[in-house]
């Protein structure tokens, strides 16, 4: 008994300090080059027809402009807010405008979709 416990001791010790990290949630999107991107490394745009914490942009819209959707279970806190679609997912809002990527924007980076129609924007921190 006097070996086997030496041996899981420095487990025991990283399960307990880790423990309390286990209900922090990783943001859903990152600041880079002074745009919100999405895991992906794709820029996230806001849209200038959506209301404060409500999408309009829904049909042939959504599918040009696919939004940051949040896992079942997320849990909005501090700037980041969660948003009900007209089709019952939630998406991502920042600042309590919902984002969005663009399907032309093909690498990490790109920012095609950048005042396109005068109403989409680069979503910035």
């Amino acid at each position: 008994m006097k070996r086997i416990i030496p041996r899981f001791a420095p487990l025991l010790v990283g399960a307990l300090l880790s423990w309390p990290l286990l209900g922090l949630a990783a943001e859903p999107a990152m600041e880079k080059d002074g745009m919100l991107v999405d895991a992906k490394g794709m820029v996230l745009y806001t849209y200038d027809k959506d209301a404060a914490g409500a999408s309009n942009c829904t049909g042939q819209c959504a599918q040009n402009w696919p939004p940051l959707t949040a896992e079942a279970g997320a849990k909005a806190e501090g700037e980041w807010s969660l948003v009900k679609r007209d089709d019952g997912s939630m998406q991502w809002a920042y600042d309590g405008k919902p984002l969005y990527t663009f399907i032309n924007d093909k690498q990490p980076g790109e920012v095609t979709g950048d005042g396109k129609m005068g109403v989409w924007h680069v979503a910035k921190p």
